[in-house]
């Protein structure tokens, strides 16, 4: 049992994980998960108009900060969030500055200074489960959305916990991964994908050379102004605060093979493995075998828990302990996303410089 502070005004926490956090009817919030089965996403509601989720978020970073490490998600609903601005000044208050989007991997459009849409992906493709930025030799901590207009049919953020995913993987498969990492390979400027003046934000290649040597990563610039870079990263990553291992790389998501199929043979058929705007590896660049990206593919799918969009909604995630990702939708959409707390990458990389 979690007891609050006095000067919260709220009583004891009790029966968390099943029947959520009970409060006094003459509390602002009610704090229960969203499903009663599932302990993710926690849900936090008002229970009386016009409570200012910024006002009270300051007020209980804390206990906020408690029920992020236990749950994985905070979903803030019922609040009236419905401008940028508003989301902005709540995802400061949990997480303080906020991050610019490097590295990148997905289309995105800046909305207003550090705040960016979720993605620009066309609406009827799917956007496989993931962990924000976790090729990266740096990431988020915290990743929040704010949906401004929900899609009139599906575009859900499904959400799977890590900390479970990385439990039901095989552990032959686990060990293999553990000790071998992940190679990703990728490939900009061949006309498909983010180009490289996207992903580094800049123009300039030299700039880029210093950013691929200062965050490990081999680079090879190919004719026509074209790019190749290759990294090795961590699969399984430490939590820096809770200290439990969890499921975290691009593994699955960037292998050619989790594409949709009309998109994946179109690629196969245009590309060669090694121009391929995006694929995985074992980190000493063997092949990562179909059954083990399917056996993969599957826990994600078993995982996964999703719920429809409201106007206002805002979802809080730990990036580490909670993998997120875009279901198809029909009609206009519109969530915005904003990322801080940047964890940098502690595993070793063999290459240095050009490939």
């Amino acid at each position: 049992m979690i007891k609050l502070p006095a000067q919260s005004g709220f009583g004891n926490l009790q029966n968390r994980r099943r029947q959520g956090i009970q409060l006094s009817s003459k509390t602002w919030v009610k704090v229960a998960p969203l499903d009663p089965e599932s302990s993710l996403p926690l849900m936090i509601t008002p229970t009386v108009k016009e409570v200012s989720l910024l006002h009270w978020v300051q007020q209980h970073v804390p206990l906020l900060q408690e029920q992020l490490l236990q749950h994985g998600g905070i979903l803030f609903r019922g609040f009236s969030i419905h401008e940028v601005a508003q989301f902005e000044a709540v995802m400061r208050a949990v997480a303080g500055d906020l991050l610019d989007y490097r590295d990148r991997s997905s289309p995105r459009s800046t909305i207003a200074g550090k705040i960016y849409t979720s993605t620009d992906y066309p609406a009827d493709q799917s956007i496989f489960l993931h962990s924000e930025n976790s090729y990266a030799a740096t990431w988020p901590l915290k990743i929040a959305f704010c949906c401004l207009v929900p899609a009139k049919l599906g575009g859900e953020t499904p959400l799977a916990d890590t900390r479970k995913l990385l439990q039901r993987i095989d552990p032959t498969v686990r060990d293999q991964f553990a000790r071998q990492g992940v190679m990703y390979v990728r490939n900009f400027g061949d006309g498909l994908g983010l180009s490289w003046q996207t992903v580094f934000q800049t123009q300039d290649r030299a700039q880029v050379e210093q950013f691929c040597q200062e965050n490990a990563i081999a680079f090879e610039w190919k004719p026509g102004n074209r790019l190749r870079t290759r990294q090795v990263r961590q699969a399984i990553a430490q939590h820096p605060q809770t200290g439990e291992q969890v499921w975290f790389n691009h593994a699955v998501f960037f292998h050619v093979s989790t594409l949709e199929p009309l998109l994946r043979h179109a690629i196969l058929a245009e590309f060669s493995e090694a121009d391929l705007p995006h694929h995985t590896y074992y980190g000493d660049e063997s092949p990562i075998p179909a059954e083990v990206i399917e056996h993969l593919r599957g826990i994600y799918v078993q995982e996964q828990v999703r719920f429809p969009w409201q106007a206002g909604d805002v979802l809080l995630l730990d990036n580490m302990l909670t993998a997120h990702g875009r279901s198809p939708y029909v009609g206009l959409r519109k969530v915005a996303v904003a990322m801080a707390e940047p964890i940098h990458s502690q595993s070793s990389n063999p290459f240095n410089g050009q490939c």
